[in-house]
């Protein structure tokens, strides 16, 4: 019964930095075992995984995005955040937020949203 669903702009300028939330319902951001995600799929490319942060806190994410990702949470409001700074067109892609279990097992999914990079 768990949903995720991902807000923030569609439209992001060159250089200026990405904020998206995902709100979840039904389930708890700091049950334990569960890891919540962020995936990109750029188009005409394939699915990918950006980073995220596990149950207890701690934050990771891709080595090709590590110096530009920051993944935080509110444990008050249920959400955890993606910002990705100096935007370029490349980051123009489909957004999705995901839980999964840490073992490359991804069991829930936003329905994504649509970000375009430009000016």
């Amino acid at each position: 019964q768990v949903q995720l669903q991902e807000s923030g702009p569609g439209l992001v300028k060159p250089s200026q930095t990405l904020s998206l939330t995902c709100t979840v319902s039904g389930g708890s951001i700091t049950t334990i075992n569960y890891y919540w995600s962020w995936i990109r799929q750029p188009p005409g490319k394939g699915l990918e995984w950006m980073g995220g942060i596990a149950y207890n806190g701690y934050s990771y994410a891709s080595p090709a995005l590590k110096s530009r990702t920051s993944i935080s949470r509110d444990t008050s409001k249920n959400q955890f955040t993606l910002q990705l700074s100096s935007v370029t067109p490349e980051d123009t892609a489909v957004y999705y937020c995901a839980r999964d279990t840490g073992k490359s097992n991804v069991e829930s999914w936003g329905q994504g949203t649509q970000v375009t990079v430009s000016s």
